[in-house]
């Protein structure tokens, strides 16, 4: 006989109606309530807004009364402090319809209230890997009694973990909480599309992928590509982008997306400059400034905030009219998150004004736009050979047990595939070896040189996989502003020294360079300069950039074309049209230099260009569409027999500094981890497969 269908508890079945004022649950809320009361682990896959955390957060509020779970039994992890704010008080009311709580744990809640959540723990608590890192490595936490209640563990946006090394560091840090929970712990993610669900939860499941009952639930929304209203616009310069943004859409609220900082800076200024009620977000902005300014966002109306992706993830600012993108992001799962965040009310259709700055940036949003009206979305690649990871989680393990077996550890991450003993013991040895780890006996434990090198407040730096450049907090009195780049102090200027930040001009008054504060005045006007440090990103992938090649071959996105964007396309084309070819690649010959228009990709470009050796011009950058090779090469045909011989890209010495941890691992083992994070294999070898025209092209 089988067992009963799990059901909604009728407490939250009578808040639903009565206080919610819900009629019916949602596909995805409905369709989750089964295999998640069941305990199955599951990836649950819908739009922004489209109910994902009911969806979890209801099925386990049921099955805790049920069963009667008590202690902390469930985590709710979330990449974003923002986002777990904005979701705590619905998950606080949640909980509280049954007589349970949930509260909040990451590094800006006071000490008191966490050691009030030690004292008597919650049923959920919110909070992110880091934190769940350093409460094991805390001397003050006794996580074992914390989390010996512990039975679920529900990932939001679990898609923006997989995609980096924050990924790789939460599914070891679960299996460390597995072992001390003494029970395997129901995983559930929440995303929006991904290109390939199946293994995103098979990655989730972590060592308990094939032996643990799994589903994907994603319901057909009817949200498909013609139900919405996507126009892409050439305006050629951020001030341009300003006067349109400034024009349309009057009396509607607006998000509007940039790829930097930067650029939200400066465009929130000018948007300024214009009357335009203007918002700002972005990383490098107080905690309170970003929160006031979304507060206020959403609760105005005729008003524009400017943002990097940090409003991309689930945060909550109001209903939205229009969502605004300059340039394109690299990735269609990206555009349909920030896609995702219009057409919530009913009758209004999801929306998305694309204006592109430069002519490669039309390009580019041209081609993203081609791939998401053929419904592509990237199938999601965790970063490999994580290294880097195995050494810090090592490390947090000494920390956490005092002192560890050497012939005992890899039980605590019971064969997840980094972690394999043929993975890690060489990363171990070398631990021991420089002095990170110690050996006594048949125990190993925290050695001088990580106390000397990551000691500091607690062991702290250790918690974090990922490296923050060295910034400024900028100051008006005792008040945050924000954080710029050290540079924007230390360049010479003439007269004041001015500051963009939050949309406005700061004089800078004085410089604590001991303390890396800055402190600043408000001053009238503009001219004041917004920089940060960027990391290396990967470029175009490979699906993207054949994707623009089809565009300079004459394929338009159907979306709706301005004049301008019409104009520009055409240019593009004329000017690329010795550059494309609908069934190869071209190696083309003009003013001394040969270069082969793969149109590939980055990391494909990266890895031919380390395949070819000598026939590459190894002085040259790689780009997303061609290779420099060197110009006194004839011919096309000693390529043909590279395809099975594929090179691992090389390694900028400078790359290895922003590779966190890379200090704890051999030199060697380090630039492989970042080889292999560099290269794009198959997308070579598909290049190396096809045909290719020589051409000689005498035009500029």
């Amino acid at each position: 006989m089988n067992p009963p269908t799990p059901a909604l508890h009728p407490t939250i079945a009578y808040h639903l109606t009565n206080t919610l004022g819900w009629r019916t649950l949602r596909p995805l809320q409905a369709e989750a309530l089964g295999p998640v009361g069941a305990g199955k682990d599951a990836v649950l896959i819908a739009p922004t807004a489209g109910g994902k955390t009911e969806a979890a957060v209801f099925p386990l509020l049921s099955v805790m009364e049920e069963q009667t779970w008590t202690g902390l039994s469930v985590l709710y992890v979330c990449p974003l402090k923002a986002l777990l704010n904005n979701l705590l008080p619905r998950l606080q009311a949640y909980a509280g319809w049954l007589g349970r709580r949930a509260e909040l744990w990451h590094g800006d809640v006071s000490r008191s209230r966490r050691q009030a959540i030690l004292r008597d723990p919650p049923d959920i608590l919110l909070t992110t890997p880091e934190s769940l890192e350093a409460m094991l490595i805390s001397a003050g936490v006794d996580h074992r009694r914390l989390l010996a209640d512990l039975r679920a563990v529900v990932v939001d946006e679990v898609h923006a973990f997989a995609r980096d090394d924050r990924g790789w560091h939460l599914l070891a840090v679960l299996e460390r909480l597995t072992r001390l929970a003494g029970r395997p712990l129901q995983r559930i993610g929440l995303s929006a599309t991904v290109g390939n669900p199946r293994t995103l939860l098979s990655w989730l499941q972590g060592s308990g992928a094939g032996s643990r009952p799994a589903e994907v639930i994603a319901p057909e929304t009817g949200a498909d590509h013609g139900a919405a209203d996507v126009e892409l616009d050439y305006v050629g310069s951020v001030a341009n982008a300003a006067r349109v943004i400034a024009a349309l859409h009057r009396g509607e609220k607006r998000l509007v997306f940039c790829d930097s900082r930067k650029m939200v800076e400066e465009l929130g200024q000018v948007l300024r400059d214009l009357g335009v009620t203007t918002f700002l977000s972005h990383s490098s902005l107080s905690a309170q400034e970003r929160r006031r300014a979304e507060e206020a966002f959403a609760q105005s109306r005729d008003c524009v905030i400017v943002s990097t992706s940090t409003l991309e993830l689930g945060i909550d600012v109001g209903d939205l009219d229009r969502v605004i993108q300059i340039n394109a992001p690299w990735s269609v799962a990206s555009f349909l998150q920030r896609l995702g965040r219009t057409g919530r009310r009913s009758g209004v259709r999801r929306n998305c004004l694309v204006l592109a700055l430069t002519t490669d940036d039309l390009l580019a949003s041209a081609g993203l736009l081609l791939l998401w009206s053929k419904g592509y979305v990237e199938p999601l690649e965790p970063p490999p050979a994580p290294r880097h990871i195995v050494a810090q989680q090592l490390l947090a393990l000494a920390l956490q047990e005092g002192r560890m077996g050497d012939a005992l550890w890899p039980d605590w991450w019971r064969g997840l595939g980094p972690f394999a003993e043929r993975h890690a013991q060489p990363v171990l040895d070398h631990l021991i070896e420089k002095g990170f780890v110690e050996r006594d006996g048949g125990t190993l434990f925290v050695g001088p040189q990580a106390e000397q090198r990551f000691g500091r407040r607690n062991f702290l730096d250790l918690t974090a996989v990922f490296t923050a450049p060295p910034e400024f907090t900028v100051l008006r009195g005792n008040v945050e502003i924000g954080r710029t780049d050290p540079a924007l102090l230390t360049t010479a200027v003439t007269g004041p020294r001015l500051l963009l930040l939050a949309g406005r001009t700061w004089v800078v008054d004085w410089i604590d360079w001991k303390r890396r504060r800055c402190f600043v005045q408000p001053v009238e006007g503009g001219g004041g300069k917004a920089r940060w440090a960027t990391s290396m990103t990967g470029g175009a992938s490979f699906a993207l950039s054949r994707a623009m090649r089809d565009v300079v071959l004459g394929a338009d996105p159907p979306v709706k074309l301005t004049r301008r964007a019409v104009s520009g396309l055409a240019r593009i084309r004329e000017d690329h049209r010795d550059l494309v070819h609908p069934d190869g690649t071209v190696i083309v010959r003009r003013d001394g230099d040969l270069l082969w228009w793969t149109w590939a990709g980055y990391r494909a470009n990266a890895t031919l260009k380390a395949t070819l050796g000598p026939l590459a011009d190894q002085t040259q950058r790689v780009d997303d569409q061609h290779v420099r090779l060197r110009n006194d090469l004839t011919g096309t045909g000693r390529r043909k027999n590279l395809a099975g011989k594929l090179s691992p890209p090389e390694v900028d010495e400078r790359a290895l500094n922003g590779l966190k941890f890379s200090a704890l691992l051999p030199r060697d083992l380090a630039v492989e981890t970042l080889a292999a994070r560099l290269a794009d294999y198959p997308a070579a070898a598909a290049v190396l497969s096809e045909p290719v025209q020589l051409v000689q092209a005498n035009r500029v």
